[in-house]
């Protein structure tokens, strides 16, 4: 299995970036993909999460109404596209999968991308 994070980058505050996560090597029906992020000198916390069950999703309270996840299944990749950028969320960006389909309990995640780094400037 293996995750593939892209398209970070510096963008002011008030902009928009959308992460990619290409995935690939999955041979489990029901699993979930989640957004995490870690801010310099911060904790991990997760952003986001999608199901491919269900399509159940689920967002952190700090990015619900900015942030939204979806995937396209043909090229196998997950999304998330951030609207209206602050520069609290300045951290890198890593997308996970969870093989069991838990909505993604971060202390629980089977395969972690290296990460994508999105610095808001303000």
């Amino acid at each position: 299995v293996q995750l593939v994070e892209s398209g970070g980058g510096l963008v002011q505050a008030g902009g928009s970036l959308r992460l990619s996560c290409s995935t690939s090597g999955f041979t489990f029906d029901d699993y979930a993909i989640g957004w995490f992020r870690q801010a310099p000198g911060k904790g991990r916390e997760g952003v986001a999460c999608l199901s491919y069950s269900d399509g159940r999703t689920d967002y952190a309270n700090s990015v619900k109404g900015r942030f939204t996840i979806s995937s396209d299944n043909a090229k196998n990749t997950v999304y998330l596209q951030m609207t209206d950028l602050k520069p609290g969320d300045t951290a890198v960006y890593s997308c996970a999968a969870d093989l069991r389909d838990l909505l993604c309990p971060e202390d629980a995640m089977d395969y972690w991308g290296k990460g994508t780094l999105v610095t808001v400037s303000s």
